[in-house]
């Protein structure tokens, strides 16, 4: 596996429901490690579908693609030496075990944070109005409210983000990345 000259890469899956607070999460963590030297690559789950993914709907199978479209991008990266942080929902947890099983196939390593924010505090968040659509009858399929979202059964760290601060959470990141060894 080829390194970075500030550590191995990794995939950092940031896993939870729609303003949960995942890409702001990715991004705190994201500047703080660019600013120690780290080649870092955020995989935001928007801008995946509006264009490695464009085309695909929000039914299971297609959510199903996506997550593993984003997944070989993330195991490729991480691979060549980068953190790839990958802010996705993720709704089911067999989506997101076959991403973690191709990361274990090559060797590379892959942390799975659960940012388990409350549906009611993401609902008041609602930072694309997702959940004002939903409840005024515009949107259906929204992740946590009217489709499943299969919470992480053992993440490498839960995130209570109503509880803290997003630099809280992204220091809680960065501290789990470097107990294992990931920011040598």
């Amino acid at each position: 596996m080829t390194t970075s000259s500030k550590g191995q890469g990794a995939t950092i899956w940031l896993t939870g429901l729609p303003s949960a607070g995942k890409t702001t999460i990715a991004r705190i963590l994201a500047g703080r490690l660019r600013s120690e030297g780290h080649r870092v690559e955020v995989l935001d789950g928007d801008e995946i579908r509006r264009f490695l993914s464009a085309g695909l709907g929000f039914s299971r199978e297609d959510r199903n693609t996506n997550v593993q479209r984003i997944g070989l991008v993330a195991e490729v990266l991480a691979r060549n030496g980068v953190l790839a942080v990958v802010p996705v929902i993720a709704p089911y947890a067999d989506s997101r075990e076959a991403v973690r099983k191709r990361h274990d196939v090559s060797g590379t390593p892959y942390v799975e944070v659960h940012v388990a924010t409350p549906v009611e505090v993401c609902s008041e968040r609602d930072v694309k109005g997702l959940y004002a659509r939903q409840a005024a009858g515009q949107l259906k399929g929204l992740t946590g409210v009217d489709d499943p979202y299969e919470p992480p059964a053992d993440p490498a760290l839960v995130l209570a983000t109503q509880d803290q601060t997003p630099e809280e959470s992204a220091a809680s990141v960065y501290a789990l990345l470097a107990d294992r060894g990931l920011l040598v």
